[in-house]
C-alpha cells in the first residue's frame, strides 16, 4: 500500500473517531489529502507559518501544525476544530504522520539497499555496514527466488505475491527491471532445497489461482550471508534461463537441479553450431513433423521403452518402429540404441540453445541499432547494431 493511500485512511479514520476534518498540505500548499472541502486558511498565513520558527498556530476555527522530516518541513497538517482537545489530538495526529512517513522512507531505503547490493554495487564491507545501518541481518542464510509472468508489467502478480509474504517482515520483494519480481527470502537454519521448491511450486500455484496468470519461479542456492546476495541472484537468474530454455514443459527451476543444460548453457554458440553440423549435416530439426517430435520426446521420456511409449501415444510397436527406422535412414542415428538416443537428445537441447542465442542477439541488434555517440573530436558518429554488439559483453555463453 502506498504512503498515500496509508495517510489517507488514517485521516479518514481519526474524523470518524474525533469527528473533526483534517487536511495535508504539500509544500506547494496544493491539498494532498483532506477529509473535506473546506475552504484553506489564506495563502500569505500559509506563508508567514512556514517561515516562521513556530510548529503550531491555532485560531478559532482551526489549528496549523508543520510535519517534519529531516529537520524541513514536508507538509502542513490542518485540523479543523473549536473544542479545547482539538490541539491536543492535532499533536497525535502530527506524531503518527510522522512515524508513518519515517517507517515509509525506511522501508524505501532498505529496498533501494537491496537493489543496488543484487546489482554487486557495494563491496562485502560496505555490504555490511549498510545493512547494520538498516538494521538488517547480516548473517542469516537467505535464498533469492525470481519470479517471471508471462506477462510483462503484471500488477496483479506483484500485489499477490506481497499478500502471501505480508506476515514475514524480514523477507523482501522487489523488483530491478520491469522483466521480473525479485524475492529475497529469511530462512530458517531447519529449512533445506526440498523447502525451497516447495515455496517455488506454491507461487506458480498462487499466481495461477489469485492473479490469474502463469509464471516461472526460479531460485538460487543458499546464501550464507548478505555478501553472497549478489552471486545468489545471478544463480536465480541463470536458473530461470537455463530453465526456460531446455525445460519449457516445467514451472520451476532450481539453481542445484539444472543437469546438462547447464553445460550447454556454458557453450559459446559456435561450438554448438560445429556439433549440429556435424550429427546433422544438411539436415535440420525442423525437418521433422510434430508428430514425430511427440513420438521422440515420449519415448525418451520413457527411458526408451517402446512398449510404454506406444501404450502412452495410442499406436501400434510397429508404427513406432516404423517411424524410427525412418528417422535412422533421415538422420543415421537409432535412437533406440541408447549412444545414439543420448546424442539425439543433446542435439535437440542445442538445437533449442541456438534459437534462443539468436533471440538474443536480435533483441541486442534492435535496442542499439542507429545509437548516436561522439567521438575525441566531437563529430556525431552513428554506429549500427551489431558494431555495439561486438563492443559489448554478452550473456555467459553467447560469445
Amino acid at each position: 500500500m502506498k504512503i498515500q493511500q496509508i495517510l489517507q485512511k488514517c485521516l479518514t479514520d481519526w474524523k470518524n473517531i474525533s469527528q473533526i476534518d483534517f487536511c495535508l498540505l504539500d509544500s506547494d500548499n496544493h491539498i494532498f489529502l483532506s477529509t473535506c472541502d473546506k475552504k484553506l486558511p489564506a495563502e500569505s498565513k500559509l506563508e508567514e507559518f512556514r517561515q516562521s520558527s513556530a510548529l503550531c498556530v491555532s485560531n478559532t476555527s482551526c489549528c496549523l501544525y508543520k510535519i517534519m522530516e529531516n529537520h524541513s518541513i514536508s507538509y502542513i497538517l490542518i485540523v479543523w476544530g473549536k473544542a479545547e482537545s482539538t490541539a491536543t489530538i492535532g499533536e497525535l495526529a502530527v506524531c503518527q504522520v510522522q512515524s508513518l512517513l519515517a517507517a515509509y522512507a525506511e522501508k524505501s531505503d532498505k529496498n533501494t539497499f537491496m537493489q543496488n547490493l543484487l546489482l554487486g554495487s557495494y563491496s562485502d564491507v560496505d555490504a555490511f555496514n549498510r545493512a547494520k545501518k538498516l538494521h538488517i541481518a547480516t548473517s542469516v542464510q537467505r535464498a533469492v527466488f525470481l519470479v517471471e509472468t508471462k506477462q510483462t508489467k503484471d500488477e496483479n502478480a506483484l500485489a499477490t505475491i506481497r499478500n502471501i509474504f505480508s506476515a514475514r517482515t524480514r523477507d523482501f520483494i522487489t523488483a530491478i527491471d520491469d522483466t521480473g519480481i525479485i524475492i529475497i527470502r529469511e530462512l530458517q537454519s531447519t529449512e533445506t532445497y526440498e523447502d525451497l521448491e516447495s515455496i517455488a511450486y506454491m507461487l506458480v500455484d498462487m499466481l495461477n489461482t489469485e492473479a490469474m496468470t502463469s509464471a516461472w519461479v526460479a531460485y538460487s542456492n543458499l546464501a550464507e550471508d548478505i555478501s553472497r546476495l549478489p552471486d545468489a541472484y545471478k544463480e536465480a537468474h541463470t536458473a530461470l534461463e537455463v530453465g526456460k530454455i531446455f525445460y519449457a514443459d516445467k514451472n520451476v527451476f532450481g539453481y542445484n537441479q539444472l543437469g546438462i543444460g547447464r553445460l550447454i548453457y556454458q557453450l559459446p554458440v559456435s561450438i554448438c553450431e560445429m556439433f549440429i553440423d556435424e550429427i546433422f549435416k544438411e539436415e535440420t530439426l525442423d525437418s521433422i513433423d510434430e508428430e514425430t517430435l511427440i513420438t521422440i520426446r515420449t519415448f525418451f521420456e520413457n527411458n526408451l521403452n517402446l512398449s510404454e511409449t506406444s501404450r502412452q501415444l495410442y499406436v501400434h510397436r510397429n508404427t513406432l518402429v516404423y517411424r524410427f527406422e525412418k528417422l535412422q535412414r533421415k538422420f543415421g542415428l537409432d535412437i533406440r540404441a541408447f549412444e545414439d538416443a543420448l546424442t539425439f537428445k543433446l542435439a535437440m537441447m542445442v538445437v533449442d540453445y541456438i534459437k534462443y542465442s539468436k533471440i538474443i542477439r536480435h533483441r541486442f541488434l534492435r535496442q542499439f541499432d542507429n545509437i548516436h555517440l561522439r567521438d575525441q573530436t566531437g563529430r556525431l558518429l552513428q554506429l549500427r547494431g551489431y558494431a555495439i554488439l561486438h563492443r559489448i559483453t554478452a550473456p555467459q555463453g553467447l560469445t
